[in-house]
């Protein structure tokens, strides 16, 4: 999540919708995402979220019926949204905005299928695990 450059498109419109749980993000090249809670939550480019390394990305559960209660901006790069569950050290760049709305499709399927292969629930938080990080009983 680098700074701005030439080719990042610059946000024209915010618009936080509570009752359906949607940022709305118009862009100047025309573009517009409807953009849900949920997947920002679970695609906060935090390291909580994100890690800090491939592969050490934490699967988020339990965060349909999360909201954004705030959104602060940062410079002229970014926003931090502020979510219900208390979350709130994730910056979403203009760009980080733009690629989450052109590949939402993609990136929600990989979710539900990251969810899957856990046995995991969109619903409930993932209860902490005893033992070892796989899972297995030693």
């Amino acid at each position: 999540m680098a700074g701005l450059t030439r080719e990042t498109p610059t946000p024209t419109a915010l618009t936080v919708h509570s009752a359906s749980r949607v940022l709305e993000v118009q862009y100047a090249d025309g573009a517009n995402f409807r953009l849900p809670f949920e997947l920002l939550r679970v695609y906060s480019p935090s390291a909580e979220v994100q890690g800090h390394g491939p592969g050490q990305e934490v699967l988020q559960t339990g965060k349909r019926e999360v909201e954004i209660v705030a959104v602060e901006p940062v410079g002229n790069y970014a926003i931090k949204p502020i979510f219900s569950d208390g979350h709130e050290s994730g910056l979403f760049s203009w760009q980080y905005l733009y690629e989450l709305g052109s590949g939402q499709a993609a990136l929600w399927q990989n979710y539900l299928d990251r969810l899957q292969a856990a046995g995991a629930d969109r619903d409930q938080p993932m209860a902490p695990k005893g033992g070892s990080a796989c899972g297995h009983q030693h």
